[in-house]
């Protein structure tokens, strides 16, 4: 006997009331962090959510959340400030184990306290040693220049960082502070007091080698501005995983050549100012310059053919072009992309497995 359409109701009420309720159930979870070395119990978090991220919510008692760690394994990779839960497992329990970083300080702190240093101390030395050590006659055209570049160099890198540069809310150890200082002023002091010396002689070729490096100099530092303006407005861009191409902006050029030309800018830059001043420190500080730009471009470069092929984007140098990702060349007649477009820098399923590869790096 069929039952009444009213039955039939009552029963879908049912069935859609238990889909909405488990629907709108909130799913909590606990979790317990351990000291990475003893394995002994630091702090134990009851219903902590599952969208909860470890910038918000995973705060050892007594320690600073800079200079608390977090890993998933003894010896695994940090846990970025992003991280949730539910990337992490599927279980109701989660163990985490924290590690004490020491004391850290803002990446703004950073580089201002590496670039600042420099050009004070140069300027210093420029302005007193020749006078200090009984120059009788005027110094040559090459210190005033040296001194201009050199000025020059560590201000724009200043001007960069306040108001060009988009750094990392994270934090750098101390440790790597005091380091970059010692490195960047101990060079400096010593370039310094060997350009502004009275026995200081200037380069064998005079003019024909001074000018033409002075100028190649001047180009690198205008190219390297453009390349950090270009890489920043990437990074305000709603689609921000784009990497920035060529435009008629013919600094910008090189992009065409290598993936990161700042880097190539910097070490053009300083390879023009010890050829321009002939001077050992200079180029000493230039040739290690050029060792840690290279091993930072080839580092990300490496890293981004890794997250390139997990994310099945083209290989580099297959570019395409479509309305979506604002490129022009390469498209068919309706607009979009005939093969996939550039590599993103950023993969967002890599981001989410939490994978912390160290703090961020000076663009």
């Amino acid at each position: 006997m069929p039952l009444p359409p009213r039955s039939f109701y009552g029963l879908s009420r049912l069935i859609l009331g238990a889909q909405l309720v488990r629907s709108h159930r909130v799913g909590y979870m606990e979790v317990e962090v351990l000291d990475w070395r003893t394995g002994r119990a630091v702090h134990v978090m009851d219903k902590v959510g599952l969208d909860a991220c470890r910038g918000s919510q995973w705060q050892c008692p007594g320690w600073h959340p800079s200079r608390t760690g977090l890993q998933a394994e003894p010896n695994g990779p940090l846990l970025r400030d992003t991280c949730e839960l539910r990337t992490l497992t599927s279980s109701s329990l989660l163990t985490l184990y924290s590690t004490d970083l020491g004391r850290q300080v803002g990446w703004r702190t950073v580089f201002l306290s590496q670039d600042s240093g420099p050009l004070l101390i140069y300027l210093l030395l420029y302005l007193r040693l020749w006078r200090v050590c009984g120059g009788e006659k005027t110094p040559p055209a090459v210190v005033h220049l040296a001194c201009f570049c050199h000025s020059l160099h560590y201000i724009k890198h200043l001007l960069e960082t306040l108001f060009v540069h988009r750094l990392s809310a994270g934090y750098a150890p101390v440790r790597n502070l005091l380091k970059g200082c010692a490195f960047h002023w101990g060079f400096t002091l010593w370039l310094g007091y060997y350009l502004n010396h009275p026995l200081y002689t200037p380069p064998y070729f005079a003019n024909k080698q001074v000018i033409p490096s002075f100028l190649c100099f001047l180009f690198c530092e205008a190219g390297n501005f453009f390349i950090n303006v270009a890489l920043s407005r990437r990074n305000q861009a709603v689609n921000s995983t784009l990497h920035p191409l060529a435009t008629g902006n013919p600094f910008t050029w090189p992009f065409l050549l290598v993936r990161y030309p700042q880097y190539t800018y910097e070490i053009g830059a300083w390879i023009s100012l010890a050829v321009m001043t002939q001077a050992v420190p200079v180029a000493a500080f230039a040739a290690l310059v050029s060792a840690q730009m290279l091993l930072w471009g080839t580092r990300r470069h490496r890293k981004h053919r890794r997250l390139a092929g997990r994310s099945g984007w083209m290989p580099e140098g297959e570019l395409g072009g479509c309305t979506q990702c604002r490129r022009s060349p390469n498209t068919e007649a309706g607009g979009l992309c005939s093969r996939p477009c550039f590599p993103p820098l950023v993969d967002t399923e890599a981001v989410q497995m939490c994978a912390a590869a160290g703090g961020s790096q000076h663009v």
